[in-house]
């Protein structure tokens, strides 16, 4: 993806998410965790963010999107894009890069919207042949997104967001760009018209 396709695909993802932020933030604040004395700093843990991988180039442009909006957001300095398979970088790839950043640890946070296999067996399993190159560096695989509650305001805003397009009150958003998908459709009003055209 050249560089002014991933700003304006960074910008719309922006345009559609940002009054659902500033209501979120008002709303919840994220508990602050101890990490205890023996965890590394934040300069010193890398952070992967995975997602299954697909053989469409555009749905893995827009993890690496993700993935830099993420680095924006949370603490750690070190942050890194995978997929699980079909494409690069594999898991495999983004451990190394983050171990050559200065990574003493590492934290794969699975981009999966519920818990099943990938998280319980195939993530951590990639990632524990990925750490065996590296076997001074500790990793943990986290949790999916599963029901956090800020998940309901995402469910919110992709809703409101398509009911606004439909209305033609703004542009689509990064997901329906260029395809044409947010649209109304009426299956029952197609049928009536097909009578109508097999009657005459």
């Amino acid at each position: 993806m050249v560089d002014e396709e991933r700003v304006h695909l960074v910008s719309m993802v922006h345009r559609s998410c940002i009054s659902t932020r500033t209501v979120v933030r008002e709303r919840i604040s994220p508990p602050r965790y101890d990490r205890g004395m023996t965890t590394p700093s934040v300069e010193e843990i890398g952070l992967i963010v995975v997602d299954h991988g697909s053989r469409r180039a555009a749905s893995n442009e827009m993890l690496e999107v993700m993935a830099e909006m993420i680095a924006q957001t949370v603490p750690y300095s070190i942050v890194e894009a995978a997929h699980m398979e079909l494409a690069e970088p594999s898991i495999q790839t983004a451990f190394d890069r983050c171990v050559a950043r200065g990574a003493k640890m590492i934290v794969v946070s699975p981009y999966f919207l519920l818990p099943g296999r990938h998280w319980d067996q195939d993530i951590p399993g990639l990632t524990a042949e990925a750490s065996e190159r590296h076997p001074e560096v500790p990793f943990l695989v986290a949790a999916p997104l599963g029901l956090h509650p800020l998940m309901a305001e995402v469910v919110n805003s992709r809703v409101e967001h398509c009911l606004a397009r439909v209305a033609g009150q703004v542009e689509e958003c990064e997901a329906c760009a260029g395809t044409g998908r947010c649209a109304l459709q009426n299956t029952g009003q197609d049928q009536a018209s097909l009578s109508e055209n097999t009657s005459a």
